[in-house]
């Protein structure tokens, strides 16, 4: 299976900040947030990884990550003209895609739980089909809503709803079979001229070939507001200090999946020695 991290837009919503600066960049306590991202996909097994993002962004994640050979994976990267929808990410990355299934996650969701590698790992051994997810949320009128019948059977998709049918949104990441690419070239675009991803899962709804999994005991947050932002940073804080264990470290995981060895591990620990983030990459050689 693929990976895509859809890290385009402009983040209006955090205007001054992302106004020199791609969101997806911005630091969710000592980690940017597109760390985060890729380290939901590196639990999921994914290792090749499309990172698509603006004209004026994409540069600065190639600074930031390379060609991804560091952490044995496979970083490539693409440019998104403009923001006309979620789903154009399956037509900017047919030719990465090629024959695999594929995921795609937003450059700026957080999602963690102890339980949620496993639902990783069950998503990204899909078959046929979609998977997507419902999470329970206050105000579903800013995301995609799934509704279900009393048996727990989805019924319906809708697009930010002026009346959602439920509470229980979409979060950003989304599993497909390889027929996304087709569906994809055939959605119309919305009133809102963007190729919804909900158009999409409605597409696979139709064939009968959606899977909606609930998470529960899990943690999702947009990160697209200030007080998001402030907020995961100090849970993500507060985790890591109680637990001595970091979320988001894909170092860590590239190394415990043996994708890298330990002098790999040591010298990308080297490179950031001065910082605190460095200093715990080398506890882990260390105690080893």
């Amino acid at each position: 299976m693929k990976g895509i991290i859809l890290a385009g837009g402009y983040g209006t919503r955090l205007y001054p900040i992302t106004k020199s600066i791609s969101k997806n960049i911005l630091p969710i306590y000592d980690k940017p947030t597109v760390y985060y991202t890729i380290a939901i996909l590196m639990l999921a097994d994914i290792r090749d990884i499309l990172i698509i993002s603006t004209t004026q962004d994409i540069s600065a994640y190639e600074r930031l990550l390379g060609d991804g050979n560091k952490l044995g994976l496979n970083f490539v990267y693409k440019i998104q003209e403009s923001p006309c929808g979620l789903a154009d990410a399956f037509i900017i990355g047919e030719d990465f895609i090629g024959n695999d299934n594929v995921a795609l996650i937003l450059g700026d969701n957080i999602i963690y739980g102890e339980t949620f590698p496993d639902i990783l790992h069950e998503a990204a051994n899909l078959n046929e089909g979609a998977i997507i997810f419902g999470y329970y949320v206050d105000n579903p009128k800013s995301y995609g809503v799934v509704e279900f019948d009393k048996n727990g059977k989805v019924i319906s998709l809708e697009e930010k709803p002026s009346a959602p049918k439920s509470n229980y949104a979409v979060p950003g990441i989304y599993f497909y079979d390889n027929k996304v690419i087709e569906i994809a070239k055939s959605v119309l675009p919305s009133a809102r001229g963007e190729i919804e991803i909900t158009d999409i899962n409605k597409a696979y709804l139709e064939l009968g070939q959606l899977q909606v999994k609930i998470l529960n005991d899990i943690l999702w947050i947009d990160t697209g507001t200030y007080d998001n932002l402030l907020d995961v940073s100090n849970f993500i804080r507060s985790i890591q200090r109680e637990k001595s264990l970091y979320i988001g470290a894909i170092e860590q995981i590239a190394y415990e999946k043996g994708y890298i060895n330990r002098e790999q591990l040591l010298a990308l620990a080297e490179s950031m020695s001065k910082s605190g983030y460095g200093a715990y990459l080398k506890s882990i050689v260390e105690r080893i």
